[in-house]
């Protein structure tokens, strides 16, 4: 007569966590574009700072439906922990890119706009550490070969697009270089989020298609077991 409480909670908790992978699949992209509208064209600016907020809150609904999963796990809880942290670092900073819109020459706004970017490629380097424990505690052999082995190939990309990203905001605060460099700088700088963007394109695209996988496995092994 025990057995039935432990199967219920383990099915809602599995709910929660397909749920916040869902969200997770969803606000990603959305974020994204909405983040790169906000700080670039003006067709969001009458919403104000509204719909970045809107989308990265998505994006934290996803991580917290996850954290009834496992929780005594140790490395997944500090993986998921952490992951939270950069989200709501992500979700304050937000409001920083339509301020910077509108006022573009605002030093203190493009730097807090170059720590949003710097924040959001470790929280996407975060949230694959964050899949990788997860495909590490589900029963399907296929899905932890496949989570550790792109895992791990994303997080050496988002480490060189990190890498990239604090060199390209160093070159903008380099007083003194070469004309024909200086130049260079000019153009990097006026389109220098799009790059950022374009690059961010592969581990974003590979993390949504694990993010994906792993939500079916889930779904299926809980309509397998009724």
């Amino acid at each position: 007569m025990s057995d039935p409480v432990p199967n219920s909670e383990l099915l809602r908790s599995l709910g929660k966590l397909a749920r916040g992978l869902s969200a997770l699949f969803w606000g990603l992209p959305v974020s994204l574009v909405i983040c790169v509208e906000s700080a670039k064209t003006d067709w969001l600016k009458s919403f104000s700072f509204v719909p970045p907020l809107v989308t990265l809150g998505l994006l934290i609904f996803g991580l917290w439906q996850m954290s009834d999963f496992q929780k005594q796990e140790r490395p997944w809880r500090h993986a998921l922990d952490r992951a939270k942290l950069l989200g709501l670092v992500n979700f304050g900073l937000c409001p920083f890119l339509y301020w910077h819109s509108r006022m573009p020459r605002e030093t203190f706004f493009s730097a807090a706009v170059f720590v949003l970017v710097l924040s959001a490629v470790l929280f996407l380097f975060n949230l694959n550490v964050v899949l990788k424990q997860l495909g590490a505690m589900l029963p399907d052999e296929t899905l932890r070969h496949e989570t550790s082995l792109f895992t791990a190939l994303n997080r050496w990309l988002l480490a060189l697009l990190l890498l990239l990203s604090l060199a390209y905001g160093v070159l903008l605060h380099v007083s003194q270089m070469p004309l024909e460099f200086g130049i260079l700088v000019a153009r990097l700088n006026r389109f220098g989020l799009w790059l950022l963007t374009f690059f961010s394109l592969l581990p974003l695209a590979m993390t949504m298609a694990l993010i994906w996988k792993t939500k079916e496995t889930i779904l299926d092994s809980v309509f397998a077991a009724k």
